[in-house]
């Protein structure tokens, strides 16, 4: 079954991407998908911000945006899956063509801004989940928005009860002014208010890790900055990093002078380099970091771990290699850490973070 599906995703790949996306995703929801055991191998299982995890490789939010799939896709391996991004109403995001393939360079742009169905539809397949894991729900701000904290605010309050983890999305580089969210005022304003959400929150069902989304386009300033505030308002992680419009690198691929944010392999360096940033200015604080950006193998997992990831997420690779890649990958990252001397995954996170 794991190599006709991985099949069936490669045969997509001929298919327009968005088009694709969406049989994935209706394909997952049949039941047509690989069976992993996620606790497969004993030298991944690891915690997260109080969360135990079978595995620490977990799917990035905008694959299963509207939460749909969470069970097919915790069968399929992943350790965590992360569903959203999620606004308070519904939202069609920004014209097509809107999402574009550069299979040379194993890596895709996107300009899709925020398009999903709402709050009430992902709470309520949220709700419907039946296998049991770690699924997080990743809330954004509509584009019209007059206050677009207040949105993150409902986002949060909205899934607190059915969510494992709630994830803040202030990165994505295609909803015009978002990433603003991240300097130092606008964050400190944005955060107080989440937390003082998250607090009443957690009376009422229990508390909830709250994790932060960053881009891979900041400056030293800024990764202080948000390290800085990160600590102030309690956050438990932060999600390092989402896509970037740097377009320094050599890229092959024929939609390479596209507008929008760049994710896949040459994401890699430059999002490890961030995150082994944050790694260092938050040395000793009860933050962990979760690697995303370029994760394709074993080896790149284990990059981002020893850069000072508690945990990764994929997206991209899984886009070009279909679900069968959990497997692929959790198994050459535990034959990696074992051949390295680690005895677990936590063994390994931050030894090279200078």
């Amino acid at each position: 079954m794991s190599v006709l599906v991985d099949l069936a995703a490669k045969a997509l790949r001929h298919v327009d991407p968005e088009t694709a996306h969406r049989a994935a995703i209706a394909g997952l929801k049949t039941g047509v998908g690989p069976r992993v055991a996620a606790d497969r191998w004993p030298v991944l299982k690891t915690t997260l911000a109080g969360l135990a995890l079978p595995n620490p490789i977990g799917l990035a939010a905008g694959f299963d945006k509207d939460a749909e799939a969470p069970d097919a896709l915790l069968a399929a391996g992943f350790g965590f899956v992360e569903c959203g991004t999620a606004t308070p109403r519904p939202q069609d995001g920004n014209p097509k063509p809107r999402l574009f393939r550069l299979p040379e360079d194993r890596a895709v742009i996107n300009r899709m801004g925020f398009n999903n169905r709402g709050l009430e539809a992902f709470c309520a397949n949220l709700a419907a989940q039946k296998r049991a894991g770690v699924v997080g729900a990743n809330v954004g701000a509509n584009k019209d928005a007059a206050d677009r904290a207040a949105d993150y605010v409902i986002g949060v309050e909205r899934v607190w009860a059915l969510a494992s983890y709630v994830t803040i999305n202030i990165s994505s580089p295609n909803t015009p002014g978002l990433r603003g969210l991240q300097e130092k005022g606008a964050l400190d304003d944005l955060l107080g208010r989440v937390r003082a959400a998250g607090r009443t929150m957690a009376q009422a069902h229990g508390p909830r890790p709250v994790f932060l989304k960053v881009a891979p386009d900041l400056d030293d300033a800024a990764i202080s900055d948000i390290a800085g505030l990160a600590v102030a308002h309690g956050l438990d992680a932060l999600i390092v990093s989402n896509t970037t419009i740097d377009r320094s690198g050599a890229l092959r691929g024929k939609a390479k002078t596209e507008t929008g944010g760049l994710s896949g392999r040459p994401l890699f360096t430059r999002s490890t380099g961030v995150l082994r940033s944050f790694a260092a200015e938050l040395r000793g604080k009860p933050i962990a970091l979760i690697g995303a950006g370029g994760v394709e193998n074993g080896a790149t997992a284990l990059g981002k771990i020893k850069a000072g990831a508690s945990a990764v997420q994929l997206y991209t690779a899984l886009a070009y290699e279909g679900p069968g890649l959990v497997r692929r990958i959790a198994r050459d990252l535990a034959m990696r850490l074992r051949a390295e001397g680690f005895a677990s995954v936590a063994d390994a996170v931050g030894v090279d973070r200078e």
